[in-house]
C-alpha cells in the first residue's frame, strides 16, 4: 500500500562535511518537521567543529541540472538557499528560482559560524540585485544586514530600520536576526507597514550553535509547504530552533552543531 507523499521542499546550497549546517542541516530539520527534503548541491567544503578548512564550487551547469531534474519530475512546495558562494552560481540560481511558483526563503550566507567566508565580496551586490528580488523571505543574521546594506545593528530599535532597508532589496518579508545581540534572542519578521512581527526566546548559556541559521530557515521553508502563512511558520520555526540550540552537543574540539532530533530524545 502506498502513502500520500508529504510536502517537498528542496534546499540549494553547500555540504557540511561535519553535518552540522548547510545541506545536512537543512535535511535534517526538513525530516524532523514532516516535510520530504531535496537538495541542489552548490558547493562542496571540508569542513569540522573548528572551522572550514575549505571550500569547492560546483559548476553552474552541475546546479542547474540538479535543479531541473528535482522540479521539473517532483515540483516542490517550497524552496530554501544557503551557501551560493559565487557571482557565477548566484546569477543561476536566481534565474532558476524566478520560473517557479512556489515561496523562495534566502538565507543570504556570508560567513560561517566560524567567521570563515562563504561568499566571495563581489558577489554580495549580485545577492542584492538578482537573489533578494525573487525571495518570498530573507533570513539575514546581523552580519549579513550590515554586509548587504551598510548598516550596524547594535540594539533592537535599530533592527525595524535595517529590516525596512533589507524590503527596499526587493524581497517580499524580511526576517532580521537578532541572535548576536545581548539579552533575549529576538527575530523581527518585517512586510511593510502594519506587518511587524517579533518573536522572542530565552537565550541559552550553550555555545554548541553550528548550524541555526540554515536550520530556522529551513524550518520556515516546511511549514511554508506545509500551508502555514508565514508568521506562524516563522514561529513554529523559532520554537523548534530554541529547541534545537537548547540541545546542541560537543563535538570534536570547537563549536558543536544544535540538535536537529531534540524532540525526539
Amino acid at each position: 500500500m502506498s502513502s500520500t507523499a508529504p510536502p517537498r521542499v528542496l534546499t540549494v546550497a553547500g555540504s557540511d562535511s561535519g553535518g552540522g549546517a548547510g545541506i545536512q542541516a537543512d535535511l535534517k530539520a526538513m525530516l524532523a518537521l514532516g516535510v520530504h527534503g531535496m537538495s541542489v548541491i552548490t558547493a562542496v567544503t571540508a569542513q569540522n567543529s573548528l572551522g572550514v578548512q575549505g571550500y569547492w564550487e560546483l559548476p553552474a551547469e552541475a546546479v542547474r541540472a540538479q535543479f531541473r531534474s528535482v522540479v521539473d519530475d517532483i515540483g516542490v512546495q517550497a524552496v530554501k538557499t544557503g551557501m551560493l558562494a559565487s557571482i557565477e552560481l548566484v546569477e543561476t540560481v536566481s534565474g532558476l528560482l524566478a520560473g517557479i511558483d512556489a515561496p523562495v526563503v534566502v538565507d543570504p550566507v556570508g560567513v560561517s559560524k566560524h567567521g570563515d567566508a562563504l561568499l566571495a565580496a563581489e558577489a554580495v551586490a549580485t545577492v542584492r540585485e538578482r537573489l533578494l528580488p525573487v525571495a518570498t523571505l530573507a533570513t539575514p543574521n546581523l552580519h549579513e544586514v550590515t554586509q548587504l546594506t551598510g548598516r550596524v545593528v547594535e540594539d533592537e530599535a535599530q533592527m525595524l530600520d535595517a529590516a525596512k532597508a533589507l524590503l527596499d532589496l526587493g524581497p517580499r518579508w524580511v526576517l532580521v536576526k537578532g541572535g548576536h545581540l545581548a539579552g533575549e534572542a529576538a527575530d523581527l519578521l518585517y512586510g511593510g507597514a502594519g506587518e511587524e512581527h517579533w518573536y522572542r526566546a530565552p537565550r541559552y548559556d550553550n555555545r554548541h550553535t553550528h548550524g541555526t541559521g540554515c536550520t530556522l530557515a529551513s524550518a520556515i521553508a516546511a511549514g511554508l509547504a506545509k500551508g502555514e502563512e508565514l508568521p506562524g511558520a516563522v514561529a513554529s520555526a523559532k520554537e523548534y530552533i530554541t529547541g534545537a540550540i537548547a540541545g546542541g552537543f560537543a563535538l570534536g574540539a570547537g563549536i558543536g552543531p544544535v540538535d536537529h532530533a531534540w524532540r525526539w530524545r
